[in-house]
Parts: structure tokens; sequence; C-alpha cells
């Protein structure tokens, strides 16, 4: 999925020097990870195909959405995993869509972009999930960030 979404969290700036104890910002890194996995999960099981997200049959998308935090803790992806048993990771299809009678060919500037969409490009509900829940992500870093100060 193309688009990235980036978040600041200020007031830190004061400190020549900060110690943090890692283990107190990946627990951080990961309550904001579950904050927002789960308000994806939502926003697809209660749009039901509405506002231009996909449709949820067997839940296989809604279950392939998870989170992982960076091995240095300070940052958190969240995105879907390909299910087990898919032979195509079928979410960037949703993303990006896929046109009726589209070729596959190394020229792709030589590929015609015409015809209707045969699966149209859905909205991206991760990136929804973080808008609306910027507040209580921001709030949730911002607690484990001054937790895990030590004074040095």
């Amino acid at each position: 999925m193309a688009d990235s979404v980036k978040m600041h969290i200020g007031g830190f700036d004061q400190f020549d020097q900060i110690d943090f104890d890692k283990r107190k910002v990946r627990y951080g890194f990961r309550k904001a990870g579950q904050i927002v996995t789960a308000r994806a999960q939502m926003l697809l099981a209660l749009g039901k195909g509405r506002d231009g997200y996909p449709n949820n049959r067997t839940g296989a998308l809604l279950h392939a959405i998870n989170y992982k935090v960076s091995r240095a803790g300070f940052l958190v992806k969240i995105m879907p995993d390909m299910p087990a048993g898919a032979k195509d990771y079928y979410p960037a299809y949703l993303h990006y869509g896929v046109r009726r009678g589209a070729v596959r060919r190394k020229d792709r500037r030589a590929q015609a972009k015409t015809g209707p969409w045969r699966i149209a490009p859905r909205d991206n509900y991760i990136t929804d999930a973080l808008q609306d829940s910027a507040g209580k992500v921001e709030s949730t870093l911002s607690r484990a960030m001054a937790r895990a100060l030590r004074p040095k």
C-alpha cells in the first residue's frame, strides 16, 4: 500500500542527552499498533463494502491485518499480511484496483489502461484508522516516552 503516514511527537527537545528504557518505548509502540489495528479491523467489519472499503465476506482480510514493532522499537508497521493459502497478495489488488482486459507485459508503458474497472480501487482503511485514532495514539506514545526517560 503506497500511502505512508508518519506522526511526530514533540515536547522532548529541551534535553541535551536522553536515555531511554527501550522496553517501555517498545511497549508504547505495541499499544499504538494494537489501537490502530483494532480500529482498522472495525472499519472493515462495520463498513460492509460501503464508504469505499472492501467487502468483508470471509474475514480473511480482517484477520490478516497485523502490526509489527521494529527491532529498534521506535516504529510500528500496520499492514495486512498475506493470508495462508493465498497465491497472490490481494490487498494490493484492492488498493490499486484491476482494469478489465489488462495484460501482463514487460513493457508497462505499452499497456493501454482502457476499459472499465474489474476491481475498483478501494480506500485505505489503515490510514483512515490512524487518522481516526490519532489523539489516542499520540497520548499513548507521549506517556510511553515520558515513562521511558531515565534521569542522567
